[in-house]
């Protein structure tokens, strides 16, 4: 069995950190499994991908060449002698269908996004059946999946995007003196709802809301909103936040902190939000995506509702009043995660997955 497995870019950002478990998942199950990427955008995924032994195959085009990119996931799956496509986000999907019925291979389609965009909707729903299966990376997605895409729930398989990694580097519990690091991972674009989290900030300033210790959040990422929110933090005043740029290594990145913040107005798994409690994190999540099925108990953190700035100032008065408290909470979600994303129960549905492509 010879999966190509397209997707829409090498950009760097969250899409990075799964697919190389994806890919070992599959041809542990007995596949082959070759990565090719329609454009290569900023290209900072590549590095992470190779050290996990994923080389893709970079098409040297761009986002809107559409008939180019299909002709060449044609001859790209042809000359590799694929038995399957398998494709993730809208643009890959729809180009990998109709590649696939013009080489009568069959297709399998992620779907990643809790939101899409009202034309990609239409196309895609209309499309749904062209795909052999599809792939749910959470919960929530599962549900819009069989919801607005019209897909039987036979046709679609729930496969979490993420697997703990016990070898993961761990945060360290907050000492007296020092100065409570909080910290997010995302691009700069109003779906991480970073201008929600300045507000939220803005909220406890105006509260006079005084910490038993100085705190200051750093947001590594980097995208088109940046400058924006950096006007939006000084015009309220906000002068511990930092915008510190793409993390080279997340992981680290993660470890030296004591809390984590997602203030998304739009998730499906959010692989940030779980790298982080994997890291012994207590997390601050807004409620969408599957952030809320994991935290789903006040031991671990506090989630909030999308889009309210005073829900969010809340939930931070909360647990900056008690930096002492925060690490055994991150060790207790630490350990919720391990238990309900095992790589023993990704593996499994990798396989199955397989087992599906090849009994067609």
């Amino acid at each position: 069995m010879r999966i190509a497995y397209f997707i829409n870019s090498v950009e760097g950002g969250g899409a990075q950190s799964p697919l190389p478990i994806i890919v070992h998942a599959l041809q542990k199950a007995g596949a082959e499994v070759r990565v090719f990427a329609l454009t290569r955008r900023n290209g900072k995924a590549i590095p992470r991908l190779a050290a996990q032994g994923v080389e893709p195959v970079v098409r040297d085009g761009g986002q809107t060449d559409h008939f180019a990119a299909l002709g060449w996931i044609k001859e790209q799956a042809h000359e590799w002698k694929a038995d399957a496509i398998w494709t993730s986000l809208t643009r890959a999907t729809l180009l990998g269908q109709i590649a696939g019925a013009k080489l009568r291979l069959p297709v399998v389609s992620w779907q990643h996004n809790a939101f899409l965009k009202p034309w990609n909707e239409r196309l895609l729903k209309w499309r749904a059946g062209k795909s052999v299966f599809w792939v749910a990376d959470s919960a929530q997605v599962a549900d819009l999946t069989r919801e607005r895409l019209g897909v039987a729930p036979e046709d679609l398989v729930t496969w979490p995007i993420f697997a703990a990694d016990l070898q993961a580097p761990q945060s360290s519990a907050w000492k007296q003196g020092e100065v409570l690091r909080l910290g997010s991972l995302g691009r700069l674009h109003p779906a991480k709802g970073y201008d929600i989290l300045i507000d939220a900030l803005a909220t406890l300033k105006a509260r006079g809301f005084v910490p038993p210790t100085p705190y200051r959040i750093e947001i590594a990422g980097s995208g088109q909103d940046e400058t924006a929110l950096r006007q939006r933090a000084q015009e309220f005043g906000i002068d511990n936040l930092e915008f510190t740029g793409f993390a080279d290594d997340p992981a680290q990145f993660l470890a030296g902190l004591h809390l984590y913040l997602q203030p998304s107005r739009r998730e499906g798994f959010c692989i940030a939000a779980h790298e982080a409690m994997q890291a012994g994190l207590p997390v601050i999540v807004s409620r969408t995506g599957e952030m809320p099925y994991t935290v789903d108990n006040p031991a671990y953190g506090r989630t909030f509702a999308v889009g309210s700035a005073t829900s969010l100032a809340d939930a931070l008065q909360d647990l900056l009043s008690r930096p002492d408290q925060l690490h055994a909470m991150g060790i207790a979600v630490r350990d919720r995660v391990r238990e309900r994303f095992s790589k023993e129960r990704f593996d499994e549905i990798g396989a199955h997955c397989v087992e599906r492509l090849r009994a067609l």
